[in-house]
């Protein structure tokens, strides 16, 4: 089963993506502007036949597409990810004026996506957004407030934006909208953050928006988030899981190598021993992102939680591995260039965007007592 070993198929896929994430992806990419859309790369994301998969193919083939490309180009990646995380609930929750407007431009690079959730003070605790949605007339609303860290932003052509349209009913007043860049009253600003994808703030000033830019149905747009948010957190290990796999060959490489004390560095057993650490984690994470995603696919009631699993083990294990990957380079890593350093300021963010590790202890604990309610009402 693939959650145990690739098929060769599945295999050769996995290294046609690396290589052409190296030959035709990288150039594009060292060729952006750090924290900025690189609209080049996206564009040849959607030529290379990319991005139409997001919206075709299953959870283990996004996690193979993810952790591929960030093998070798973690900007192609992490552009890949946001198109999906942008669009996917137009994909599954659009109408088909919006699905048609909107999905053909995603999918060949023309349209750049966003995913608008968080807020300044509603980052981890999705049911607690304040932007507020006014009605305006019998079937409009006024948005009105901020989102904050949204990837994207603000150079995006639009936005998924989940609002309040109903006070003091939690998840459940909760609206998600598709909102043109264009749309008057919604400005931006980009963020200067550690990792060097794009990511920004929104500000709604009375925007406008009727039901037809509804995704899904009023109220529900909570199911809209989640439901796009179990897809990709498995994929969020597989982004992860490259990130780690790319830090560990490096540092195979490295310690076979490096003259100390006599000999390499890698006869040391100190290293050895956690060369084997490093190793023994990362297929850990892999065999947990895959095991999610099939759970996925299958459409297995166990989702939430294997997904959480998976994302928490893997952003934390590709934490480890790329700390210790650096540790063992010394100095040389730190440059600003090398893979390491790169791979330092990447690492840090998955452990917290789309649901922090403490976020998901808390889906993991909350799955686990209701498996086990059920079972004792049996």
């Amino acid at each position: 089963m693939p959650a145990f070993s690739l098929e060769p198929a599945q295999a050769a896929w996995c290294a046609e993506l690396r290589a052409l994430a190296a030959e035709r992806l990288h150039p594009l990419a060292e060729k952006g502007e750090p924290g900025r859309v690189n609209r080049p790369l996206v564009a040849e994301l959607g030529r290379l036949g990319l991005l139409p998969r997001l919206f075709t193919s299953g959870a283990l083939d996004l996690c193979l597409m993810r952790e591929s490309l960030a093998y070798a180009c973690t900007e192609a990646e992490t552009a890949l990810a946001l198109q999906g995380l942008g669009a996917h609930p137009v994909h599954a929750h659009g109408t088909p004026a919006q699905r048609q407007h909107w999905l053909p431009r995603v999918t060949d690079g023309t349209a750049i996506a966003a995913f608008a959730l968080s807020e300044p003070g509603a980052g981890s605790d999705a049911a607690a957004l304040s932007l507020a949605a006014e009605r305006d007339g019998r079937d409009g609303w006024r948005l009105t407030g901020e989102k904050c860290w949204i990837s994207n932003a603000p150079e995006a052509d639009f936005y998924t934006v989940f609002a309040r349209t109903t006070e003091g009913a939690g998840a459940r007043g909760v609206t998600a909208f598709l909102v043109p860049a264009e749309r008057a009253g919604l400005t931006g600003a980009a963020l200067d953050m550690l990792s060097p994808h794009p990511i920004g703030a929104l500000r709604f000033d009375a925007v406008p928006v009727t039901a037809d830019d509804v995704l899904g149905e009023p109220d529900r747009g909570f199911r809209v988030a989640m439901g796009t948010l179990n897809l990709f957190r498995p994929s969020v290990g597989a982004f992860a899981v490259g990130m780690a796999q790319a830090a560990l060959d490096a540092t195979l490489a490295h310690t076979a190598r490096r003259d100390a004390f006599g000999g390499k560095l890698s006869d040391l057993q100190t290293v050895a021993h956690q060369v084997a650490e490093m190793a023994l984690r990362t297929e850990a994470a892999r065999l947990m992102v895959h095991a999610a995603a099939m759970s996925y696919d299958s459409g297995s009631p166990d989702v939430p939680k294997r997904a959480a699993m998976a994302k928490l083990f893997a952003t934390e294990t590709a934490q480890y591995v790329v700390d210790a990957a650096v540790q063992l380079h010394g100095a040389r890593a730190l440059h600003r260039g090398h893979l390491l350093e790169h791979l330092y300021r990447e690492v840090r963010a998955p452990r917290i965007y789309e649901g922090a590790s403490e976020v998901q202890r808390g889906i993991i604990a909350r799955e686990l007592y209701a498996e086990l309610a059920e079972l004792e009402a049996r």
